[in-house]
């Protein structure tokens, strides 16, 4: 039988970024009775996993020890949750041990179901298929680049909510700059399957993918999604959503996105929102305090909360959530509100960027006004392989930025 051998004033469920930067934000105000849950060895900065696709980046640079980041002073629970009790305010864990409440915050990350379509599981373990989204699979991805030499390659995005969605268009921009910087280019045919209607939703970076994709000759489709993968056949079933057509594609390489969610004890819990398959954790889209349970809130990307989800979005979110959360503590209004900030960097080539920032209007928010980030700049590739890394390890994580 399970037993409560634990309770803290506040209890963190997940040890990702989003977790890391509420815990010392927490403790830099000084507050001592902090327990973080996670069964992570390794803490990974996954902005990176695209850029060791494309060859521009070793998968060891991504990930540093995870017990260098939790803060001095927290309780490290080093297991996984399985179950959230928010009536008798405890989670369970790995064994079936329980842990008492005051507070919860819950930011477990997003899990991708490699079985949401079919096929696409059997297609990663072939040696014609991978996928960014894995830590396995980063670095097969560029083995795949840099041994390609003709034929086609399909590059798919699912619909849906799901981390850092300019990811499945960046890898092909890094995989045909590469192509081409190799002579093998015009040899090749790229693909590239998207859910959305533009290439994306704010219109001055729409049209500058629009170019980029256009400059090297990239097929892009439109309102379709990756319907099934037949491995054995490599080839991939395409449907059009505004036609309802489906079209089919043999490739020689397949770099494929699939569908993502809230892991499986979130959406079984009392915590996700009602009638959605998906499972995202009920909050106040700005107050991130969960809708039903006022001692708990969310950020990161198993919230609920119409924003990209994105480690920027995180960085934002942080201060809100400690901010109220203290303040239900203390029993004082909530008064601070996440505004949508999101920002997606877009790798266009090998040593450029554009940066896309935007926050719940669907406006362009730019952090650097004097800079045009709707364009691919190689300067704004300098933030991306090197500035953004050192402040998400330095700043982010320490709760400073």
């Amino acid at each position: 039988m399970a037993s409560s051998t634990a309770h803290h004033g506040i209890v963190i469920l997940g040890g990702g970024s989003a977790g890391i930067s509420v815990a010392s934000r927490l403790r830099r105000k000084g507050i001592e009775d902090v327990c973080l849950v996670d069964p992570a060895v390794t803490h990974y900065y996954q902005p990176l996993w695209t850029l060791v696709g494309g060859g521009r980046a070793s998968m060891d640079e991504s990930g540093r020890p995870q017990a260098s980041v939790v803060p001095k002073g927290v309780t490290w629970v080093r297991s996984a949750a399985e179950e959230i009790d928010p009536v008798q305010r405890q989670i369970t864990v790995d064994g079936g041990t329980t842990i008492g409440y005051g507070r919860l915050v819950v930011c477990p990350g997003i899990q991708t179901d490699w079985d949401a379509i079919p096929g696409v599981a059997d297609a990663v373990s072939t040696p014609f298929a991978s996928s960014n989204y894995s830590r396995e699979l980063a670095p097969k991805t560029w083995e795949l680049i840099r041994n390609f030499r003709s034929g086609t390659a399909v590059f798919t995005m699912p619909s849906g909510p799901m981390k850092c969605a300019g990811a499945p268009q960046k890898i092909a921009y890094l995989a045909a700059d590469y192509w081409r910087k190799q002579g093998l280019l015009d040899d090749i045919r790229i693909v590239l399957v998207l859910p959305t209607p533009a290439m994306f939703g704010i219109a001055a970076f729409s049209e500058e993918l629009d170019r980029v994709a256009k400059d090297y000759g990239i097929e892009v489709r439109l309102s379709s999604e990756l319907a099934e993968v037949d491995p054995d056949g490599r080839e991939v079933s395409i449907i059009d959503t505004t036609t309802k057509t489906t079209d089919t594609i043999k490739y020689d390489l397949l770099h494929v996105v699939a569908p993502q969610s809230a892991p499986d004890f979130i959406k079984k819990s009392p915590l996700a929102l009602t009638d959605n398959p998906a499972g995202w954790v009920d909050v106040d889209k700005h107050t991130l305090q969960h809708n039903r349970f006022p001692d708990i809130f969310a950020l990161g990307d198993a919230g609920s909360t119409p924003n990209s989800k994105t480690g920027a979005a995180v960085r934002q979110q942080a201060p809100v959530v400690v901010d109220n959360l203290l303040a239900t503590v203390s029993g004082r209004p909530l008064t601070a509100a996440y505004d949508g900030y999101g920002s997606c960097p877009l790798t266009t080539s090998r040593n450029k960027m554009l940066l896309a920032e935007f926050d719940y209007s669907g406006q362009h928010k730019p952090s650097f006004p004097l800079i045009d980030t709707t364009k691919s700049r190689r300067d704004m590739w300098y933030l991306k392989r090197y500035g953004l890394p050192f402040l998400y390890w330095n700043l982010m994580l320490k709760g400073r930025a």
